[in-house]
């Protein structure tokens, strides 16, 4: 899970870019990057951090150009602290090309040795995503076979990058002299949009950073589509894919996008609220809703669920945790040490919340089931009698793998247990989950009429994570395994080996 945007304008785009990212921060805490394009030349900086940190006033100084691309990074393959592995992407030729990708390619291993021994391109890291950079680049080298770069020929190469490539991919790049291109994985994975605004062309991850920066959202990008703005601001647009379905992941509306975005045509926060009707009646079904004494959410994307539930069951409902907004989202965090520790740095009971009274938890999803453990805790420290702990998501069983940072089946507390053995493992009085059914009904329920007037066709959700059905269909057991062992990790401050050994002039 990354955050994606891109600009083309009549105007300077460095601080458009930098205020998107801001919007997409959620998205990614690890590592920012902004390339910026002027006449034929890119500008590029990126490196490891929070955007405000990433980018000083001397950086967006040196950001010039009236198109650009910019990237917040969260690792799900290749090393998590490598500053190399930041996005964009680039690579000289043919034209030059840069590239932020968001989604994570199954099959990057095999292309990565294609493009060795096949493609003769050189990966310096152990990203998907300049893998994925490479082989559109392959592709349009051999579309153009030395002749004027047009739409038609930008959209053959993504045509056969859809034919090589596997797993989810949200892609904008730039093309150096001729404009931005952005495209969408067949399955429509990863979110990606389209906006518009007085001479600019935006597209963006959510559709808050498009409104959040005052441009109007158009459109959802069509799984398998591709659109080429040239750099005169036109439009162009085709299928690259030969058979397109819309199945976006359903995780994207319980935990990771923002609440005020709309993605695919359903409201994120429409979808939460009705996580928290259907989860009402699971709540009934365990818990008499006379021994609950109030409903308190932990923050921050179980707020509607929970509120909605309160409303549903006639209880009190409380906000028992103070977040602290500089410590970021533990689940994106790298490492599970720095999770266990950033849990009680993140939150602050208050106790007067909790102190004698039956309290019913709601999150919107239990991953790992460590943050979890360790809030059943606080709140008994606090004075509460009796914890009982509601998910508005189905248990996590199954790894994913499309850019979500769960892929070793180990780390999943519900993988081949039992809820009854999952509530001892984290120590409430009872654990009521949402079903996977409700979960899917519910998230459609909130699908309303696109910015067109037409209703989005879906064909349904990849829900791997919950139900074990992976979407494109070519996942194996062996797969898994071969992603979690190259899944992010490692410890911060040690060398980053995949840098250039390039002399350093002091």
């Amino acid at each position: 899970m990354c955050g994606i945007v891109g600009v083309v304008s009549n105007a300077p785009v460095n601080q458009l870019i930098y205020d998107a990212l801001l919007l997409l921060q959620h998205r990614g805490q690890d590592a920012a990057g902004i390339v910026t394009q002027q006449q034929r030349k890119f500008y590029m900086h990126k490196a490891k951090g929070m955007v405000r940190d990433v980018f000083r006033t001397r950086n967006m100084r040196s950001l010039p150009g009236n198109c650009g691309l910019g990237q917040v990074r969260y690792p799900t393959a290749g090393n998590a602290f490598s500053e190399e592995e930041a996005q964009p992407f680039y690579v000289n030729a043919p034209f030059g090309i840069t590239l932020v990708h968001n989604g994570n390619l199954t099959n990057a291993k095999a292309l990565k040795a294609e493009l060795f021994s096949t493609d003769h391109r050189h990966i310096n890291t152990d990203s998907d995503s300049e893998v994925l950079l490479n082989v559109f680049a392959h592709e349009l080298d051999k579309a153009t076979h030395g002749m004027p770069l047009t739409p038609e020929v930008v959209f053959t190469a993504v045509r056969q990058v859809h034919r090589r490539v596997r797993g989810s991919y949200a892609v904008v790049a730039l093309i150096a002299g001729h404009g931005m291109l952005a495209f969408r994985d067949p399955y429509g994975i990863r979110p990606l949009c389209l906006g518009h605004g007085p001479n600019t062309v935006v597209v963006a991850s959510e559709s808050v950073a498009l409104e959040g920066t005052g441009f109007q959202l158009e459109r959802n990008i069509a799984p398998g589509e591709a659109i080429f703005v040239d750099l005169q601001g036109k439009l162009h647009s085709e299928q690259c894919a030969d058979a397109p379905t819309l199945k976006p992941c359903i995780f994207e509306f319980v935990y990771l996008a923002r609440p005020d975005s709309a993605l695919d045509g359903i409201s994120v926060y429409q979808a939460r609220l009705n996580l928290g009707e259907t989860l009402a009646q699971r709540v009934i079904s365990t818990v008499p809703p006379n021994e609950i004494d109030v409903v308190i959410p932990i923050p921050e994307s179980s707020r509607p669920s929970a509120m909605q539930l309160a409303q549903l069951l006639g209880l009190p409902y409380r906000e028992g945790f103070v977040k602290n907004r500089y410590v970021g989202r533990t689940f994106i965090m790298p490492g599970q040490a720095v999770r266990e520790k950033s849990v009680r740095q993140k939150l602050n009971v208050i106790v007067s919340e909790f102190k004698g009274r039956n309290v019913l938890l709601v999150d919107d999803s239990i991953v790992r089931g460590t943050t979890s453990r360790e809030i059943v805790q606080m709140a008994r420290d606090a004075g509460a009698r009796k914890v009982y702990l509601a998910s508005a998501a189905p248990p996590v069983r199954y790894p994913n793998v499309y850019g979500i940072d769960m892929p070793t089946s180990k780390e999943l507390v519900a993988h081949d247990r039992s809820v009854e053995e999952i509530r001892a493992i984290i120590g409430c009085d009872a654990l009521i989950y949402q079903d996977v059914d409700g979960m899917k009904k519910a998230v459609l329920k909130a699908a309303s009429a696109g910015p067109d007037g037409q209703t989005i066709q879906l064909a349904g959700f990849d829900a791997s994570c919950f139900d074990g059905v992976y979407v494109t269909g070519d996942i194996t057991a062996a797969d898994i395994a071969r992603m979690a062992d190259g899944r992010s990790d490692g410890v911060e401050g040690e060398e980053d080996s995949s840098r250039l050994a390039l002399p350093n002039p002091s």
